[in-house]
């Protein structure tokens, strides 16, 4: 059964509304005053936990963009359609954005595709949505129905999910199929990634007009290191001492490779602490077995909201990031925000953020990891701030209402060959 994520802030019993950390910028505001005359658009969001403050990357990639594309297009009604493991049952209100807590299995391989399921069909037969929007591919089996239905869709391509390493040969098979059903079905693609979005239209030459990247943001912890109040609070919390500490983020599942992080750090010698922050979304003995590792200078903190994660990042001597899969790294992206040094195994995704070589790290040589941590924390100099900036939230929401403008203006075929008219509303403003 998977663990409950109830936002760290809280939420109103019986519905209520949330407000953001992080509101929508002043130029989102005024761009949204520009959109202002279009008509109402019924926009739902599928295939991910939920939000706020739900472990996972698609769920911190959507906390961000959809209070900002509410702000872009403040007709228009959003939906997220999220788990009722993970957020309470009563829909309530985040930030102008309504979060529908929906039944799915608690099972680890039918979690995703029976959530995606029932969004997919309270969205078209009681919200009439008119776009439906899917988070990573396997939710994407189902995009297919969203079109039989008379959806408008869009896909947004995480990474892909068959190379991770938590799941068994029929789980990537269908998760192989759903990223075929995303590029035959939407009718629009982001790909978080440039690398990813270049594989996207070499090997779907047919669909390349259709895939468009728009990557994660970064700035979602505020820009800069974390208050010294917050620092101090977490350091206390975790007995740590500044600098004194090695930092790793992320989900305890094989692909992160954390496995290869305690052995070389068991190997360097070094004396300074690890700490690892996440929690797995069920149970399992890759979890456990990592846990046991678990004494005086390997720390497991947990699940942390975002204040805390922040005040580590801020304090660390270094980020490690030794992952075998990633879409875009939002953890590495908060590490560089934060001015942590950092060192990431060097799979495309990650290299992706374009940083030095001397960062990087042959992915699943222990070897070559243990000798990247004996360089020593000062070997490893922060990164330019400049890096972080392309990575930025508000570009991102309006490069996805670029997205959605894209789509309601169309005259896209659906099933059978019907006509699919352009939504109602369509003298919109783009934002160029």
């Amino acid at each position: 059964m998977a663990a409950s994520r109830h936002p760290a802030r809280g939420t109103p019993a019986g519905g209520g509304t949330i407000e953001p950390r992080t509101a929508p910028c002043r130029r989102t505001r005024a761009i949204g005053t520009v959109l202002g005359t279009r008509q109402m658009a019924k926009i739902s969001v599928v295939g991910l936990r939920g939000i706020p403050g739900v472990m996972g990357g698609v769920e911190t990639h959507c906390e961000q963009i959809y209070p900002r594309l509410k702000a872009l297009r403040p007709n228009d009604e959003f939906t997220i359609i999220a788990r009722n493991g993970y957020v309470p049952r009563e829909p309530f209100h985040f930030a102008g954005v309504r979060v529908q807590g929906l039944w799915h299995a608690r099972h680890k391989y039918l979690e995703s595709i029976t959530s995606t399921l029932a969004g997919v069909l309270y969205s078209r037969l009681v919200l009439r949505s008119e776009i439906i929007h899917f988070h990573a591919i396997g939710p994407a089996l189902l995009a297919p129905l969203a079109r039989l239905l008379g959806a408008r869709v869009v896909v947004t391509h995480h990474g892909q999910d068959y190379q991770r390493a938590k799941w068994n040969p029929m789980a990537k098979a269908a998760l192989r199929f759903g990223e075929i059903c995303a590029l035959r079905s939407a009718h629009a693609l982001v790909a978080v990634s440039p690398s990813l979005a270049e594989d996207l239209k070499r090997r779907y030459p047919a669909h390349a007009e259709r895939i468009h990247y728009i990557p994660n943001g970064a700035n979602h912890g505020g820009r800069g290191p974390a208050s010294p109040k917050a620092v101090d609070t977490v350091l206390r919390r975790f007995g740590l001492e500044p600098k004194r500490y090695i930092l790793a983020v992320g989900r305890l599942v094989p692909e992160k490779g954390f496995h290869d992080l305690i052995a070389a750090y068991r190997r360097s010698g070094l004396d300074a602490k690890l700490v690892i922050v996440g929690a797995a979304d069920h149970r399992d003995e890759y979890a456990d077995r990592l846990k046991a590792e678990a004494d005086d200078s390997v720390v497991f903190t947990g699940f942390l909201g975002r204040d805390d994660v922040q005040g580590l990042l801020s304090a660390s001597g270094l980020f490690v990031l030794p992952s075998y899969h990633e879409g875009l790294p939002i953890a590495a992206l908060e590490a560089i925000n934060a001015g942590a040094p950092i060192l990431l195994s060097d799979i495309q995704a990650n290299k992706d953020l374009g940083v030095s070589p001397e960062h990087y790290v042959k992915v699943g040589d222990v070897a070559a990891l243990t000798e990247g941590l004996q360089r020593g924390f000062g070997h490893f100099k922060a990164i330019p701030k400049s890096v972080a900036e392309p990575f930025d939230w508000d570009r991102v929401s309006e490069a996805t209402n670029e997205v959605y403008t894209t789509v309601q203006e169309s005259g896209w075929y659906g099933p059978g060959l019907k006509m699919v008219r352009p939504l109602r509303g369509t003298a919109v403003t783009r934002n160029r």
